[in-house]
């Protein structure tokens, strides 16, 4: 590969991953605040919770589809970008990949129909575990990608056969160090990037005076309460991070 193709090459898988990485940072967070939002809904029965829930699965889905359609793409760049990477690692990055299909993403199909057009369709409970399920989808899919991209930065694990990285511990892959503090930095800074942008729509319609002294889409600045408290967490994952 000559030094412009290469250029090439990854200005555009950088341009794509920085724009997917802005759905999943999100909607990790949001999806864990969906299921605080319905369980409250559920516990005591407030209308306020079911209608800040209905606002932010508008947006949640939306912003799912966006990080669906963006990693797709991704995925199809990392064969037509390199190529050479793929065919010397895809013995380790391929499993690692279709576990985040047959887990996070079959999860996530599974119940996300039902978050959306299944309110009352089934029972309150089973709902819940819907939006529960959806979140732990997103995080699992987390889990997946750091799992890969952390083998790729600190790779374990592997022997090398004909030229070629084959898996020969999966328990070192999977619970390498590098990635037991590479993949909680990420769900922290999720919660935190969804806390922010709720709290954010909630102050500007505090600002506006739409909706009174309550206003359903700021849901209380206990948001700020429950997730900026994780800021301090990200700090220490990271100094962990440098230090592995």
């Amino acid at each position: 590969m000559d030094n412009l193709a290469l250029l090439l090459s990854r200005l555009q898988f950088a341009f794509t991953i920085s724009f997917h990485i802005i759905f999943p940072s999100f909607t990790i967070g949001l999806a864990a605040w969906l299921t605080v939002l319905e369980t409250l809904y559920v516990a005591t029965g407030r209308p306020l919770y079911r209608q800040v829930f209905e606002f932010w699965l508008k947006i949640f889905g939306v912003a799912f589809g966006l990080g669906v359609v963006t990693g797709i793409v991704m995925a199809f760049q990392f064969g037509t970008n390199w190529s050479a990477l793929s065919r010397l690692t895809g013995p380790v990055q391929g499993p690692l990949l279709s576990y985040e299909t047959f887990t996070a993403f079959y999860l996530e199909a599974s119940f996300f129909g039902i978050l959306l057009f299944g309110r009352s369709r089934v029972p309150p409970w089973f709902y819940l575990l819907s939006t529960a399920m959806v979140s732990l989808g997103t995080m699992l899919s987390a889990f997946w990608i750091m799992a890969n991209n952390s083998w790729m930065q600190w790779p374990v694990g592997y022997v090398i056969q004909d030229g070629v990285f084959v898996p020969s511990d999966w328990h070192k892959i999977l619970f390498s160090p590098v990635l037991w503090v590479r993949f909680p930095h990420m769900l922290l800074a999720s919660f935190i990037t969804g806390a922010f942008c709720v709290a954010a729509t909630g102050a500007w319609y505090v600002l506006r005076k739409e909706f009174g002294p309550e206003p359903p889409h700021a849901t209380h600045g206990s948001v700020l309460g429950r997730r900026a408290s994780t800021a301090a967490d990200v700090l220490w994952t990271s100094d962990r991070r440098l230090c592995a």
